[in-house]
Protein backbone atom coordinates (compact mmCIF):
# COMPACT_ATOMS: atom_id res chain seq x y z
CA UNK A 1 0.00 0.00 0.00
CA UNK A 2 2.54 2.30 0.22
CA UNK A 3 3.84 2.72 -3.03
CA UNK A 4 0.34 3.16 -3.62
CA UNK A 5 -0.12 6.09 -1.26
CA UNK A 6 2.86 7.56 -2.60
CA UNK A 7 1.97 7.75 -6.25
CA UNK A 8 -1.37 9.44 -5.17
CA UNK A 9 0.22 12.05 -2.61
CA UNK A 10 2.67 12.80 -5.91
CA UNK A 11 -0.78 13.00 -8.55
CA UNK A 12 -2.88 15.01 -6.04
CA UNK A 13 0.80 17.63 -5.76
CA UNK A 14 1.42 17.74 -9.84
CA UNK A 15 -2.51 18.52 -9.80
CA UNK A 16 -1.90 21.53 -7.60
CA UNK A 17 1.45 22.05 -8.75
CA UNK A 18 -0.71 22.85 -12.64
CA UNK A 19 -2.45 25.66 -11.25
CA UNK A 20 0.75 27.45 -10.60
CA UNK A 21 1.03 30.85 -12.73
CA UNK A 22 4.94 29.47 -14.09
CA UNK A 23 3.56 26.16 -14.99
CA UNK A 24 1.06 27.65 -17.48
CA UNK A 25 4.07 29.67 -18.76
CA UNK A 26 6.18 26.67 -19.21
CA UNK A 27 3.34 24.90 -21.28
CA UNK A 28 3.83 27.88 -24.28
CA UNK A 29 7.22 27.05 -25.57
CA UNK A 30 6.26 23.38 -26.59
CA UNK A 31 3.23 24.90 -27.59
CA UNK A 32 4.41 27.31 -29.95
CA UNK A 33 6.99 25.11 -31.40
CA UNK A 34 5.38 22.47 -31.96
CA UNK A 35 2.14 24.34 -33.50
CA UNK A 36 4.22 26.17 -35.69
CA UNK A 37 5.70 23.20 -36.93
CA UNK A 38 2.93 21.18 -37.55
CA UNK A 39 1.45 23.92 -39.04
CA UNK A 40 3.88 24.86 -41.33
CA UNK A 41 4.48 21.01 -42.84
CA UNK A 42 0.45 20.72 -42.80
CA UNK A 43 0.84 24.19 -45.52
CA UNK A 44 4.01 22.35 -47.14
CA UNK A 45 2.88 19.38 -47.69
CA UNK A 46 -0.78 18.33 -47.06
CA UNK A 47 -2.19 17.98 -50.53
CA UNK A 48 0.90 15.44 -51.80
CA UNK A 49 1.10 13.91 -48.48
CA UNK A 50 -2.95 13.19 -49.53
CA UNK A 51 -2.53 12.36 -52.51
CA UNK A 52 0.38 9.80 -52.12
CA UNK A 53 -2.16 8.09 -49.62
CA UNK A 54 -4.66 7.77 -51.80
CA UNK A 55 -2.30 6.35 -54.49
CA UNK A 56 -0.96 4.00 -52.40
CA UNK A 57 -4.77 2.66 -51.48
CA UNK A 58 -5.56 2.64 -55.13
CA UNK A 59 -2.63 0.36 -55.60
CA UNK A 60 -3.54 -2.40 -53.14
CA UNK A 61 -6.08 -4.70 -54.18
CA UNK A 62 -8.24 -4.52 -51.14
CA UNK A 63 -8.33 -0.89 -50.44
CA UNK A 64 -9.54 -0.98 -53.95
CA UNK A 65 -12.06 -3.17 -53.59
CA UNK A 66 -13.40 -1.26 -50.35
CA UNK A 67 -13.35 1.57 -52.37
CA UNK A 68 -15.12 0.30 -55.21
CA UNK A 69 -18.12 -1.39 -53.04
CA UNK A 70 -18.39 2.34 -51.78
CA UNK A 71 -18.57 3.47 -54.75
CA UNK A 72 -21.28 0.97 -55.55
CA UNK A 73 -22.79 1.36 -52.28
CA UNK A 74 -23.66 4.99 -53.33
CA UNK A 75 -21.00 5.98 -50.47
CA UNK A 76 -18.22 7.97 -53.27
CA UNK A 77 -18.49 11.21 -51.91
CA UNK A 78 -16.32 8.78 -48.20
CA UNK A 79 -13.69 7.91 -50.49
CA UNK A 80 -12.48 11.70 -50.86
CA UNK A 81 -12.71 11.47 -47.14
CA UNK A 82 -10.68 8.11 -46.57
CA UNK A 83 -6.85 9.46 -47.67
CA UNK A 84 -7.17 12.87 -45.71
CA UNK A 85 -8.12 10.84 -42.36
CA UNK A 86 -5.64 8.29 -42.96
CA UNK A 87 -2.70 11.22 -43.15
CA UNK A 88 -3.78 12.43 -39.86
CA UNK A 89 -4.49 9.25 -38.35
CA UNK A 90 -0.39 8.66 -39.18
CA UNK A 91 0.18 12.25 -38.05
CA UNK A 92 -1.08 12.00 -34.64
CA UNK A 93 1.68 9.57 -33.42
CA UNK A 94 4.03 11.51 -34.44
CA UNK A 95 3.01 14.87 -32.98
CA UNK A 96 2.29 13.16 -29.76
CA UNK A 97 5.98 12.07 -29.90
CA UNK A 98 6.83 15.85 -30.59
CA UNK A 99 5.64 16.93 -27.80
CA UNK A 100 6.76 14.47 -25.37
CA UNK A 101 10.22 15.52 -26.61
CA UNK A 102 9.58 19.18 -26.47
CA UNK A 103 8.37 19.22 -22.82
CA UNK A 104 11.03 16.77 -21.83
CA UNK A 105 14.21 19.13 -23.21
CA UNK A 106 12.25 22.31 -22.56
CA UNK A 107 9.72 22.01 -19.25
CA UNK A 108 10.94 19.41 -17.19
CA UNK A 109 13.99 20.50 -16.58
CA UNK A 110 12.60 23.76 -14.87
CA UNK A 111 9.44 22.07 -13.52
CA UNK A 112 12.46 19.62 -11.53
CA UNK A 113 13.79 22.71 -10.24
CA UNK A 114 10.63 24.17 -9.30
CA UNK A 115 9.77 21.17 -7.19
CA UNK A 116 13.05 20.33 -5.62
CA UNK A 117 13.08 24.30 -4.57
CA UNK A 118 9.28 24.19 -2.72
CA UNK A 119 9.47 20.80 -1.58
CA UNK A 120 13.19 19.34 -1.43
CA UNK A 121 15.37 22.17 -1.23
CA UNK A 122 18.26 20.24 0.49
CA UNK A 123 18.29 17.80 -1.66
CA UNK A 124 22.16 17.60 -2.94
CA UNK A 125 22.62 17.62 -6.77
CA UNK A 126 24.74 15.38 -8.08
CA UNK A 127 24.42 15.26 -12.08
CA UNK A 128 24.40 12.18 -12.88
CA UNK A 129 23.52 13.06 -16.63
CA UNK A 130 24.07 15.95 -18.92
CA UNK A 131 21.71 18.02 -21.68
CA UNK A 132 23.28 15.95 -24.57
CA UNK A 133 22.96 12.47 -22.30
CA UNK A 134 19.29 13.33 -21.54
CA UNK A 135 18.65 14.35 -25.59
CA UNK A 136 20.24 10.87 -26.60
CA UNK A 137 18.05 8.96 -24.18
CA UNK A 138 14.81 10.91 -25.05
CA UNK A 139 15.62 10.26 -29.16
CA UNK A 140 16.65 6.73 -28.14
CA UNK A 141 13.70 6.18 -26.70
CA UNK A 142 11.27 7.65 -29.03
CA UNK A 143 12.33 5.31 -31.73
CA UNK A 144 12.10 1.93 -30.09
CA UNK A 145 8.27 3.59 -29.22
CA UNK A 146 7.75 4.76 -32.98
CA UNK A 147 8.75 1.24 -34.01
CA UNK A 148 6.86 -0.77 -31.84
CA UNK A 149 4.01 1.25 -32.51
CA UNK A 150 4.13 0.48 -36.15
CA UNK A 151 5.53 -3.00 -35.08
CA UNK A 152 1.31 -3.43 -33.26
CA UNK A 153 -0.73 -1.91 -35.82
CA UNK A 154 -1.96 -5.15 -37.18
CA UNK A 155 -3.20 -5.81 -33.26
CA UNK A 156 -4.52 -2.86 -33.50
CA UNK A 157 -7.68 -4.59 -35.14
CA UNK A 158 -8.25 -6.63 -32.15
CA UNK A 159 -10.36 -4.86 -30.21
CA UNK A 160 -9.82 -5.14 -27.17
CA UNK A 161 -5.43 -4.76 -27.48
CA UNK A 162 -6.06 -1.18 -29.10
CA UNK A 163 -7.35 0.15 -26.02
CA UNK A 164 -4.29 -1.48 -24.35
CA UNK A 165 -1.35 -1.82 -26.60
CA UNK A 166 -0.54 2.05 -27.44
CA UNK A 167 -1.26 3.13 -23.62
CA UNK A 168 1.09 0.83 -22.75
CA UNK A 169 3.74 2.04 -25.34
CA UNK A 170 2.91 6.03 -24.63
CA UNK A 171 3.55 4.77 -20.89
CA UNK A 172 6.80 3.24 -21.42
CA UNK A 173 8.24 5.90 -23.52
CA UNK A 174 6.62 8.60 -20.81
CA UNK A 175 8.34 7.09 -17.73
CA UNK A 176 11.61 6.19 -19.32
CA UNK A 177 12.08 9.82 -20.55
CA UNK A 178 10.40 12.01 -18.32
CA UNK A 179 12.08 10.04 -14.70
CA UNK A 180 15.66 10.00 -16.63
CA UNK A 181 15.29 14.37 -17.63
CA UNK A 182 13.99 14.87 -13.75
CA UNK A 183 16.66 12.73 -11.87
CA UNK A 184 19.38 13.68 -14.03
CA UNK A 185 20.38 16.97 -12.26
CA UNK A 186 20.03 15.24 -9.06
CA UNK A 187 20.56 11.61 -8.86
CA UNK A 188 23.93 10.13 -9.83
CA UNK A 189 23.94 7.53 -12.39
CA UNK A 190 23.83 4.63 -10.21
CA UNK A 191 21.34 6.57 -7.94
CA UNK A 192 18.87 6.99 -11.54
CA UNK A 193 19.15 2.99 -12.41
CA UNK A 194 18.45 1.91 -9.04
CA UNK A 195 15.19 3.73 -8.92
CA UNK A 196 14.45 3.05 -12.17
CA UNK A 197 15.01 -0.57 -11.60
CA UNK A 198 13.47 -0.75 -7.66
CA UNK A 199 10.33 1.84 -8.55
CA UNK A 200 10.02 0.33 -12.26
CA UNK A 201 6.43 -0.68 -11.82
CA UNK A 202 5.12 2.19 -10.12
CA UNK A 203 6.43 4.46 -12.89
CA UNK A 204 5.00 2.21 -15.52
CA UNK A 205 2.16 2.59 -13.94
CA UNK A 206 2.27 6.26 -13.91
CA UNK A 207 3.42 6.30 -17.18
CA UNK A 208 0.11 4.28 -18.52
CA UNK A 209 -2.11 6.61 -16.74
CA UNK A 210 -0.32 9.33 -18.19
CA UNK A 211 -0.37 7.49 -21.63
CA UNK A 212 -4.61 7.18 -21.37
CA UNK A 213 -4.45 10.99 -20.60
CA UNK A 214 -2.40 11.72 -23.78
CA UNK A 215 -4.95 9.70 -25.60
CA UNK A 216 -7.49 12.28 -24.80
CA UNK A 217 -6.57 14.90 -27.57
CA UNK A 218 -7.04 12.50 -30.06
CA UNK A 219 -10.66 12.25 -29.62
CA UNK A 220 -10.66 15.82 -31.37
CA UNK A 221 -10.06 14.39 -33.94
CA UNK A 222 -12.98 11.54 -33.93
CA UNK A 223 -15.74 13.31 -35.42
CA UNK A 224 -15.48 12.12 -39.10
CA UNK A 225 -15.24 14.45 -41.93
CA UNK A 226 -15.95 17.54 -40.02
CA UNK A 227 -12.27 17.61 -38.25
CA UNK A 228 -10.62 18.51 -41.80
CA UNK A 229 -12.83 21.76 -42.05
CA UNK A 230 -11.58 23.01 -38.51
CA UNK A 231 -7.89 21.02 -38.49
CA UNK A 232 -5.83 23.98 -38.30
CA UNK A 233 -7.53 25.16 -34.72
CA UNK A 234 -7.69 21.20 -33.88
CA UNK A 235 -3.85 20.71 -34.65
CA UNK A 236 -3.25 23.96 -32.35
CA UNK A 237 -5.86 22.65 -29.64
CA UNK A 238 -4.51 19.15 -29.41
CA UNK A 239 -1.07 20.18 -28.90
CA UNK A 240 -1.80 22.17 -26.45
CA UNK A 241 -3.83 19.57 -24.56
CA UNK A 242 -0.81 17.15 -25.10
CA UNK A 243 1.54 19.67 -23.84
CA UNK A 244 -0.43 20.19 -20.78
CA UNK A 245 -0.87 16.60 -20.46
CA UNK A 246 3.00 15.86 -20.65
CA UNK A 247 3.75 19.30 -18.40
CA UNK A 248 1.59 17.28 -15.63
CA UNK A 249 3.15 13.81 -16.12
CA UNK A 250 6.90 15.67 -15.31
CA UNK A 251 5.51 17.35 -12.34
CA UNK A 252 4.05 14.07 -11.54
CA UNK A 253 7.11 12.40 -12.04
CA UNK A 254 9.27 15.11 -10.31
CA UNK A 255 7.49 14.57 -6.95
CA UNK A 256 7.19 10.50 -7.33
CA UNK A 257 11.33 10.19 -8.21
CA UNK A 258 12.33 13.25 -6.03
CA UNK A 259 10.53 11.64 -2.92
CA UNK A 260 12.21 8.49 -3.75
CA UNK A 261 15.60 9.59 -4.01
CA UNK A 262 15.18 11.19 -0.76
CA UNK A 263 13.82 8.18 0.33
CA UNK A 264 17.33 6.16 -0.89
CA UNK A 265 19.84 8.78 0.33
CA UNK A 266 17.89 8.42 3.45
CA UNK A 267 18.54 4.53 3.56
CA UNK A 268 21.99 5.32 2.83
CA UNK A 269 23.00 7.65 5.18
CA UNK A 270 21.31 5.64 7.96
CA UNK A 271 23.10 1.92 6.71
CA UNK A 272 26.24 4.11 7.20
CA UNK A 273 25.84 5.51 10.57
CA UNK A 274 24.81 1.68 11.61
CA UNK A 275 28.10 0.32 10.48
CA UNK A 276 31.11 -0.31 12.21
CA UNK A 277 33.64 2.59 12.47
CA UNK A 278 37.07 1.51 11.38
CA UNK A 279 40.06 3.47 13.70
CA UNK A 280 41.96 6.31 12.41
CA UNK A 281 44.21 5.68 9.06
CA UNK A 282 41.53 3.09 8.28
CA UNK A 283 43.35 -0.08 8.83
CA UNK A 284 42.86 -2.61 11.63
CA UNK A 285 45.48 -3.28 13.34
CA UNK A 286 45.51 -6.84 14.89
CA UNK A 287 47.52 -7.63 18.03
CA UNK A 288 49.15 -11.03 18.03
CA UNK A 289 48.67 -12.79 21.11
CA UNK A 290 50.85 -12.38 24.14
CA UNK A 291 53.18 -15.28 24.47
CA UNK A 292 52.63 -17.11 27.17
CA UNK A 293 55.15 -16.84 30.40
CA UNK A 294 57.03 -19.22 31.44
CA UNK A 295 57.54 -20.17 35.86
CA UNK A 296 60.32 -21.71 37.16
CA UNK A 297 59.91 -24.15 39.62
CA UNK A 298 60.80 -22.60 43.29
CA UNK A 299 63.61 -23.86 45.64
CA UNK A 300 62.75 -25.27 48.54
CA UNK A 301 64.10 -23.33 51.97
CA UNK A 302 65.78 -24.26 54.29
Amino acid sequence: MRPMRELLDAFWRAAAYCLHPRVFLLTLAPLLIAAALALGLGWLYWESAVDGVYQSLERWSLTAAVLGWLDAMGGSGLRSVVAPLLVVALTVPVLVVVSLLLVALLATPALTALVARRRFPVLQRRRGAGFWASVGWSLGCSALALLALALSVPLWFVPPLVLVLPPLIWGWLTYQMITFDVLAEHASADERRRILREQRWPLLAMGVVSGYLGAAPSLLWAFGAAVLILAPVLVVASVWLYTVVFVFSSLWFAHFALAALQRLRAQEAAAAAQAPTPPPGGEIIEMAPAAPVLQLPREPQA
